[in-house]
């Protein structure tokens, strides 16, 4: 799906809507390189593999609480646990629950969604009489948005096959119930529909529902594009929260705007303090803050949840960002945390388990959806994985990374060296990457006879190294945009660096468009295999 493709959509909606809107230096010893030092330094707390962690340990948390590429957060707050989820486009398995007692410190369930139903944009996650749903917009290729929905009797699944809701052109759904008891998504531009009281199939037809507050004009933003309504209902007043501005683009564009009413057929009322969250100046450590969810903290303060570019690192996505709001007295709410540059208080003390996950993998286990994902899989892609002693097998898929749909695994810190052990077996081609999308990534691989590196999305066969091994390890570090590829042939006792390194701070949504980040990866082409034993993940402070 092409950013043309969204514009036309939000275009299409709009229509009809209230508004229009890389061999001389291969045996060079080595000295692996550390971070280079920044005009602004946040001091986060360290968690796994030194992986960077919001909460400092001493009762406030640095954002983001939800690092590396954790776009279009939607939340459930159910009784006193939280679970969590985001978009997961064309990563499959997909859409990983997440669970907090805290708000600050997460852990994966895994994953909902097995069934590829095509790219999968801002979601919704909430409980209905006992049951939990996902309501999720999806378009596979050639084919229009629809919207469809999964549902399960406990949050850790079993999940339901999706079904089809057959509401198209619509994206990013909110789900909401009215004073009258019925059920209702609330869809992008801002219109909504009625579902049946199981939830599962709609009744009725997509109707406009508001027309949501326009900024100043001079304002410099990415396009209108109101998305992502969200509904909380506090009191009388049902909230309607919305993102305005555009998800990319401009770094002031992207914002967070409120109105309420005491029918969910509206009208709404704009709230005064609108916009409620946007990004100033590109002098702030978040860029592009939006698409924000109410949810009630452990203690019964009330926080937004919602996601931002981190200043610099377009590459690592759109994170998840907490802020506190405050209940003014004539029922309206402000965001309180400024540009969230500083520690804030936590939600609460009273809970401390590990944050996060092991980017590590010895292979023991199937690690598919909480941490690997194909990249824009074919329905029988997981036909490709045999797990054994210790290591997996992967078969291999096209001619090079470009068609290979690799195994991703998303990275939560600006710097972080990569590591993995790989044995081809018969005709194939297997390496590591860093790659964002067929069309922008980096990397080396091996065929039993040269080493390859990839720039550009394209092999430099004029950098080709002749070495004639079957069985590499190979090492890939990103230290602040620059990376650099080594590789042993005795397993990691004597490394090589490769003589080529790589800039990517322009790997992103801005220059390629698709929404994603640049993840590490590890692809096998050709009609061979590979093993992989070993890979790991170090952040590097």
């Amino acid at each position: 799906m092409t950013n043309t493709s969204r514009r036309n959509l939000i275009k299409t909606a709009l229509a009809g809507a209230v508004v229009s809107p890389m061999t001389l230096l291969a045996n060079t010893p080595l000295t692996t390189p550390t971070c280079t030092n920044y005009p602004y330094i946040p001091r986060w707390g360290k968690g796994i593999e030194d992986q960077r962690q919001a909460d400092l340990g001493d009762g406030t948390f640095l954002n983001p609480i939800m690092s590396g590429d954790h776009p279009d957060p939607t939340i459930l707050k159910d009784d006193d646990d939280y679970y969590m989820t985001f978009s997961s486009f064309n990563s499959y398995p997909g859409i990983v629950i997440w669970h907090s007692k805290d708000l600050v410190n997460w852990q994966p369930i895994g994953p909902a969604l097995h069934k590829n139903i095509g790219t999968v944009w801002a979601l919704d996650l909430c409980k209905h009489n006992g049951k939990y749903y996902v309501y999720i917009p999806a378009a596979a290729d050639g084919q229009p948005w629809s919207t469809f929905v999964i549902w399960a009797d406990n949050i850790n699944g079993p999940w339901s096959e999706p079904i089809d809701l057959k509401i198209e052109g619509c994206i990013d759904p909110g789900h909401a119930v009215g004073e009258d008891g019925k059920r209702y998504l609330f869809v992008n531009c801002i219109r909504k529909i009625r579902l049946q009281d199981n939830g599962l199939a709609t009744d009725g037809k997509v109707v406009n529902a508001y027309q949501p507050w326009q900024y100043p004009a001079d304002w410099i933003v990415e396009n209108f594009a109101p998305e992502g309504p969200k509904i909380t209902r506090k009191g009388e007043w049902f909230y309607l929260v919305t993102a305005v501005g555009g998800t990319a683009g401009p770094v002031t564009g992207h914002m967070v705007i409120a109105a309420r009413s005491r029918s969910i057929h509206g009208p709404w009322d704009h709230c005064p303090h609108n916009p409620l969250v946007r990004t100033q100046s590109t002098d702030e450590p978040w860029w592009s803050r939006g698409h924000a969810t109410l949810v009630e903290g452990p203690l019964g303060d009330w926080w937004m949840v919602y996601h931002g570019y981190e200043n610099g690192f377009r590459t690592l996505g759109r994170q998840t960002l907490l802020e506190p709001i405050e209940w003014t007295a004539d029922g309206w709410f402000r965001a309180i945390g400024g540009d969230l540059s500083t520690p804030l208080p936590k939600p609460t003390n009273t809970v401390s388990h590990t944050n996060g996950q092991a980017l590590s993998d010895d292979f023991s286990r199937n690690r598919f959806g909480s941490q690997w994902t194909f990249h824009h899989p074919s329905a029988d892609e997981m036909a490709r994985l045999q797990y054994g002693a210790n290591k997996l097998t992967l078969q291999g898929r096209g001619q090079s990374p470009a068609d290979s749909s690799p195994m991703c695994c998303i990275v939560v810190d600006r710097a972080y060296q990569v590591e993995v052990s790989l044995k081809l077996v018969g005709q194939s081609e297997a390496g590591l990457l860093l790659f964002y999308n067929h069309k922008a990534f980096v990397g080396i691989g091996f065929d039993g006879k040269v080493i390859k590196s990839f720039q550009y999305a394209e092999e430099q066969s004029w950098a080709r190294l002749a070495v004639a091994n079957t069985e590499l390890r190979l090492r890939l570090i990103n230290d602040n945009h620059v990376i650099t590829y080594e590789y042993s042939t005795d397993q990691g006792n004597s490394w090589q660096r490769h003589p080529t390194r790589m800039e990517v701070s322009g790997l992103n949504h801005n220059v390629f468009g698709g929404f994603l980040s640049l993840q590490a990866a590890i692809y096998c082409a050709g009609s061979g295999e590979v093993q992989l034993h070993d890979f790991s993940y170090q952040a590097m402070i």
